[in-house]
C-alpha cells in the first residue's frame, strides 16, 4: 500500500533510511515532510514502512529527490509502486517532466527507471561521493576519478 507521509512518520522514515542507505538526511527527510512544494510517499506492507520516495515540485517540472527501499524488499514491485506514485503526484501538480538523477553504477535502479518510461539525458562527472562499498548491483567501471561517480541524468515527459 502506498500514503503520503507526514511528519509524524519522521521517526519511521529514518529508520527505514537506515536500512535503504539511499543518502538522504535527517534534515532533507524533515524539511520534505514539511514543505508544500515536496511529496514524501511510503511503501507499506503489513503496517512496516519498507520503501519511500520523495519527490519535488519544480517552476515547470519535478524531480524525484530520492527512493529508498529496504534491502529484503528490492526487486518486489516495491520500487514501481513508489514510481507510480511518484509520477501520479507530478501529473497532479501539472508538471511538463520528471527529472531525476542516479548513480552510473546503480544498475538494478536505471532499469526500473527505463520501464518507468524515463529516457538518458545526459551525464554529470564525478557528481556523487565514493560509496564506503558497491553492492552487487553496481558496476565497479561506473567509478571515474577520484572515486566520485558520475550521474546519470534522466527524465520523462508527463
Amino acid at each position: 500500500m502506498i500514503t503520503e507521509l507526514s511528519v509524524e512518520h519522521l521517526a519511521l522514515l529514518k529508520a527505514l533510511e537506515g536500512q535503504a542507505q539511499s543518502g538522504t538526511s535527517d534534515s532533507q527527510m524533515l524539511e520534505a515532510l514539511g514543505s508544500q512544494d515536496t511529496c514524501v510517499v511510503g511503501w507499506w506492507q503489513d503496517e512496516k514502512l519498507l520503501g519511500y520516495a520523495i519527490v519535488a515540485r519544480l517552476p515547470f517540472e519535478a524531480e524525484l529527490q530520492t527512493i529508498g527501499v529496504v534491502p529484503e524488499c528490492r526487486r518486489s514491485g516495491a520500487g514501481f509502486a513508489l514510481m507510480e506514485a511518484v509520477l501520479t503526484q507530478a501529473k497532479r501538480w501539472s508538471s511538463e517532466r520528471l527529472l531525476l538523477e542516479v548513480r552510473v553504477g546503480n544498475l538494478n535502479a536505471i532499469r526500473l527507471y527505463q520501464r518507468m518510461g524515463l529516457t538518458e539525458d545526459g551525464y554529470r562527472k564525478g557528481y556523487y561521493p565514493a560509496q564506503a562499498a558497491h553492492s552487487a548491483q553496481s558496476d565497479p567501471a561506473a567509478q571515474s576519478t577520484a572515486g566520485r561517480e558520475d550521474a546519470l541524468l534522466m527524465s520523462r515527459t508527463l
